[in-house]
């Protein structure tokens, strides 16, 4: 497969950094009846109750929160455990074409990223893709792995530092004076 995948070090942070450009969505999808399949959920709730905006909890139904995004975002992420052949906890990065390539096929959320991944960019605005992580184990559990919760932790954080760089950025620029 064509995709980049990445342990969480710089590149992934520098990759991410070109998201938070504009104004970007954030959906947790997965099931958390399944252990770490639960992953996206989990990162996403930990993101909203942290203060976050523009974060959807989607579990096993994205399809429900496809309306959510008529009002154009430039960028979705969709955050996701994934099989893509890695280490349990790795992280990989991808595009909507990257996206239909590996994951062509129907999953736990009834609908395929790939076409999640061009409904989301149907408009002509948005540009889609995944922050997903190999999970270790999907058996019926309400928790996850001892490996992807240390991999939640260093991305919740990765992502709250991109949010709040951006923040920043946006209170630093001045607003433009109305002219006379």
């Amino acid at each position: 497969m064509p995709a980049t995948k990445t342990s969480l070090r710089t590149d992934l942070r520098e990759q991410l950094r070109t998201c938070f450009q504009g104004r970007v969505c954030l959906m947790g999808l997965g099931n958390v009846d399944y252990g770490d399949d639960g992953f996206g959920v989990r990162l996403a709730e930990d993101l909203i109750a942290r203060g976050m905006n523009d974060v959807i909890v989607a579990g096993t139904t994205p399809d429900r929160w496809i309306g959510r995004l008529a009002d154009p975002f430039d960028h979705i992420i969709f955050l996701d455990a994934v099989e893509f052949g890695d280490a349990p906890g790795c992280a990989v990065f991808l595009d909507s074409g990257e996206i239909s390539v590996a994951f062509p096929q129907i999953s736990t959320h009834k609908i395929s990223l790939g076409v999640l991944a061009q409904w989301a960019e149907a408009n002509g605005e948005t540009k889609a893709w995944l922050l997903g992580v190999q999970p270790q184990s999907l058996r019926p559990a309400p928790i996850l792995s001892q490996k992807l919760e240390t991999t939640l932790e260093a991305l919740r954080e990765l992502l709250l530092s991109l949010s709040e760089g951006m923040k920043k950025q946006e209170k630093a620029v001045p607003a433009r004076e109305a002219s006379v």
